[in-house]
């Protein structure tokens, strides 16, 4: 089973689009907590939802119980904390929503998790499908950068 991941910022919506198209994926998981800023650009949740479809044939899923809740965000964006403490936090909160018996594989298959890191590293999509490797040790795992 293979699982992406995927960050918008820093690319354009052409690169953004080729990237995806190219992938094989099936769906895209937005895992954001906030999908309809003006500062998504192209990637805000209604106009997402129809590029994917139109220009990719993907399938558009919003599952923002995948995303960290607004006070890790804050600590970790607004008062730069440590991204030890942001990991910590957000794998905590993973567990506390009982993520691994609300999350099936099938939806998992094939789809790639989005945020707005340009880069996995420091991501929670990372954190995310590492989790979920520890659940599936068949799944890989295609960071697209």
């Amino acid at each position: 089973m293979t699982l992406y991941t995927i960050g918008f910022t820093q690319k354009t919506a052409q690169d953004f689009f080729n990237v995806l198209a190219k992938s094989g994926v099936k769906r895209v998981l937005d895992i954001r907590l906030n999908n309809v800023s003006q500062l998504a650009g192209f990637t805000k949740k209604n106009d997402l939802e129809f590029f994917l479809h139109s220009i990719c044939g993907i399938d558009y899923v919003h599952l923002p119980i995948l995303a960290p809740s607004q006070d890790i965000l804050d600590e970790y964006r607004k008062f730069k904390g440590p991204w030890s403490d942001y990991e910590r936090k957000f794998l905590s909160l993973m567990e506390q929503r009982d993520i691994k018996n609300k999350i099936n594989r099938e939806l998992l298959s094939d789809a790639c998790l989005l945020c707005s890191e340009p880069k996995a590293t420091h991501c929670h999509r990372r954190l995310t499908a590492d989790y979920f490797k520890g659940i599936w040790a068949d799944l890989e795992i295609h960071h697209l950068e």
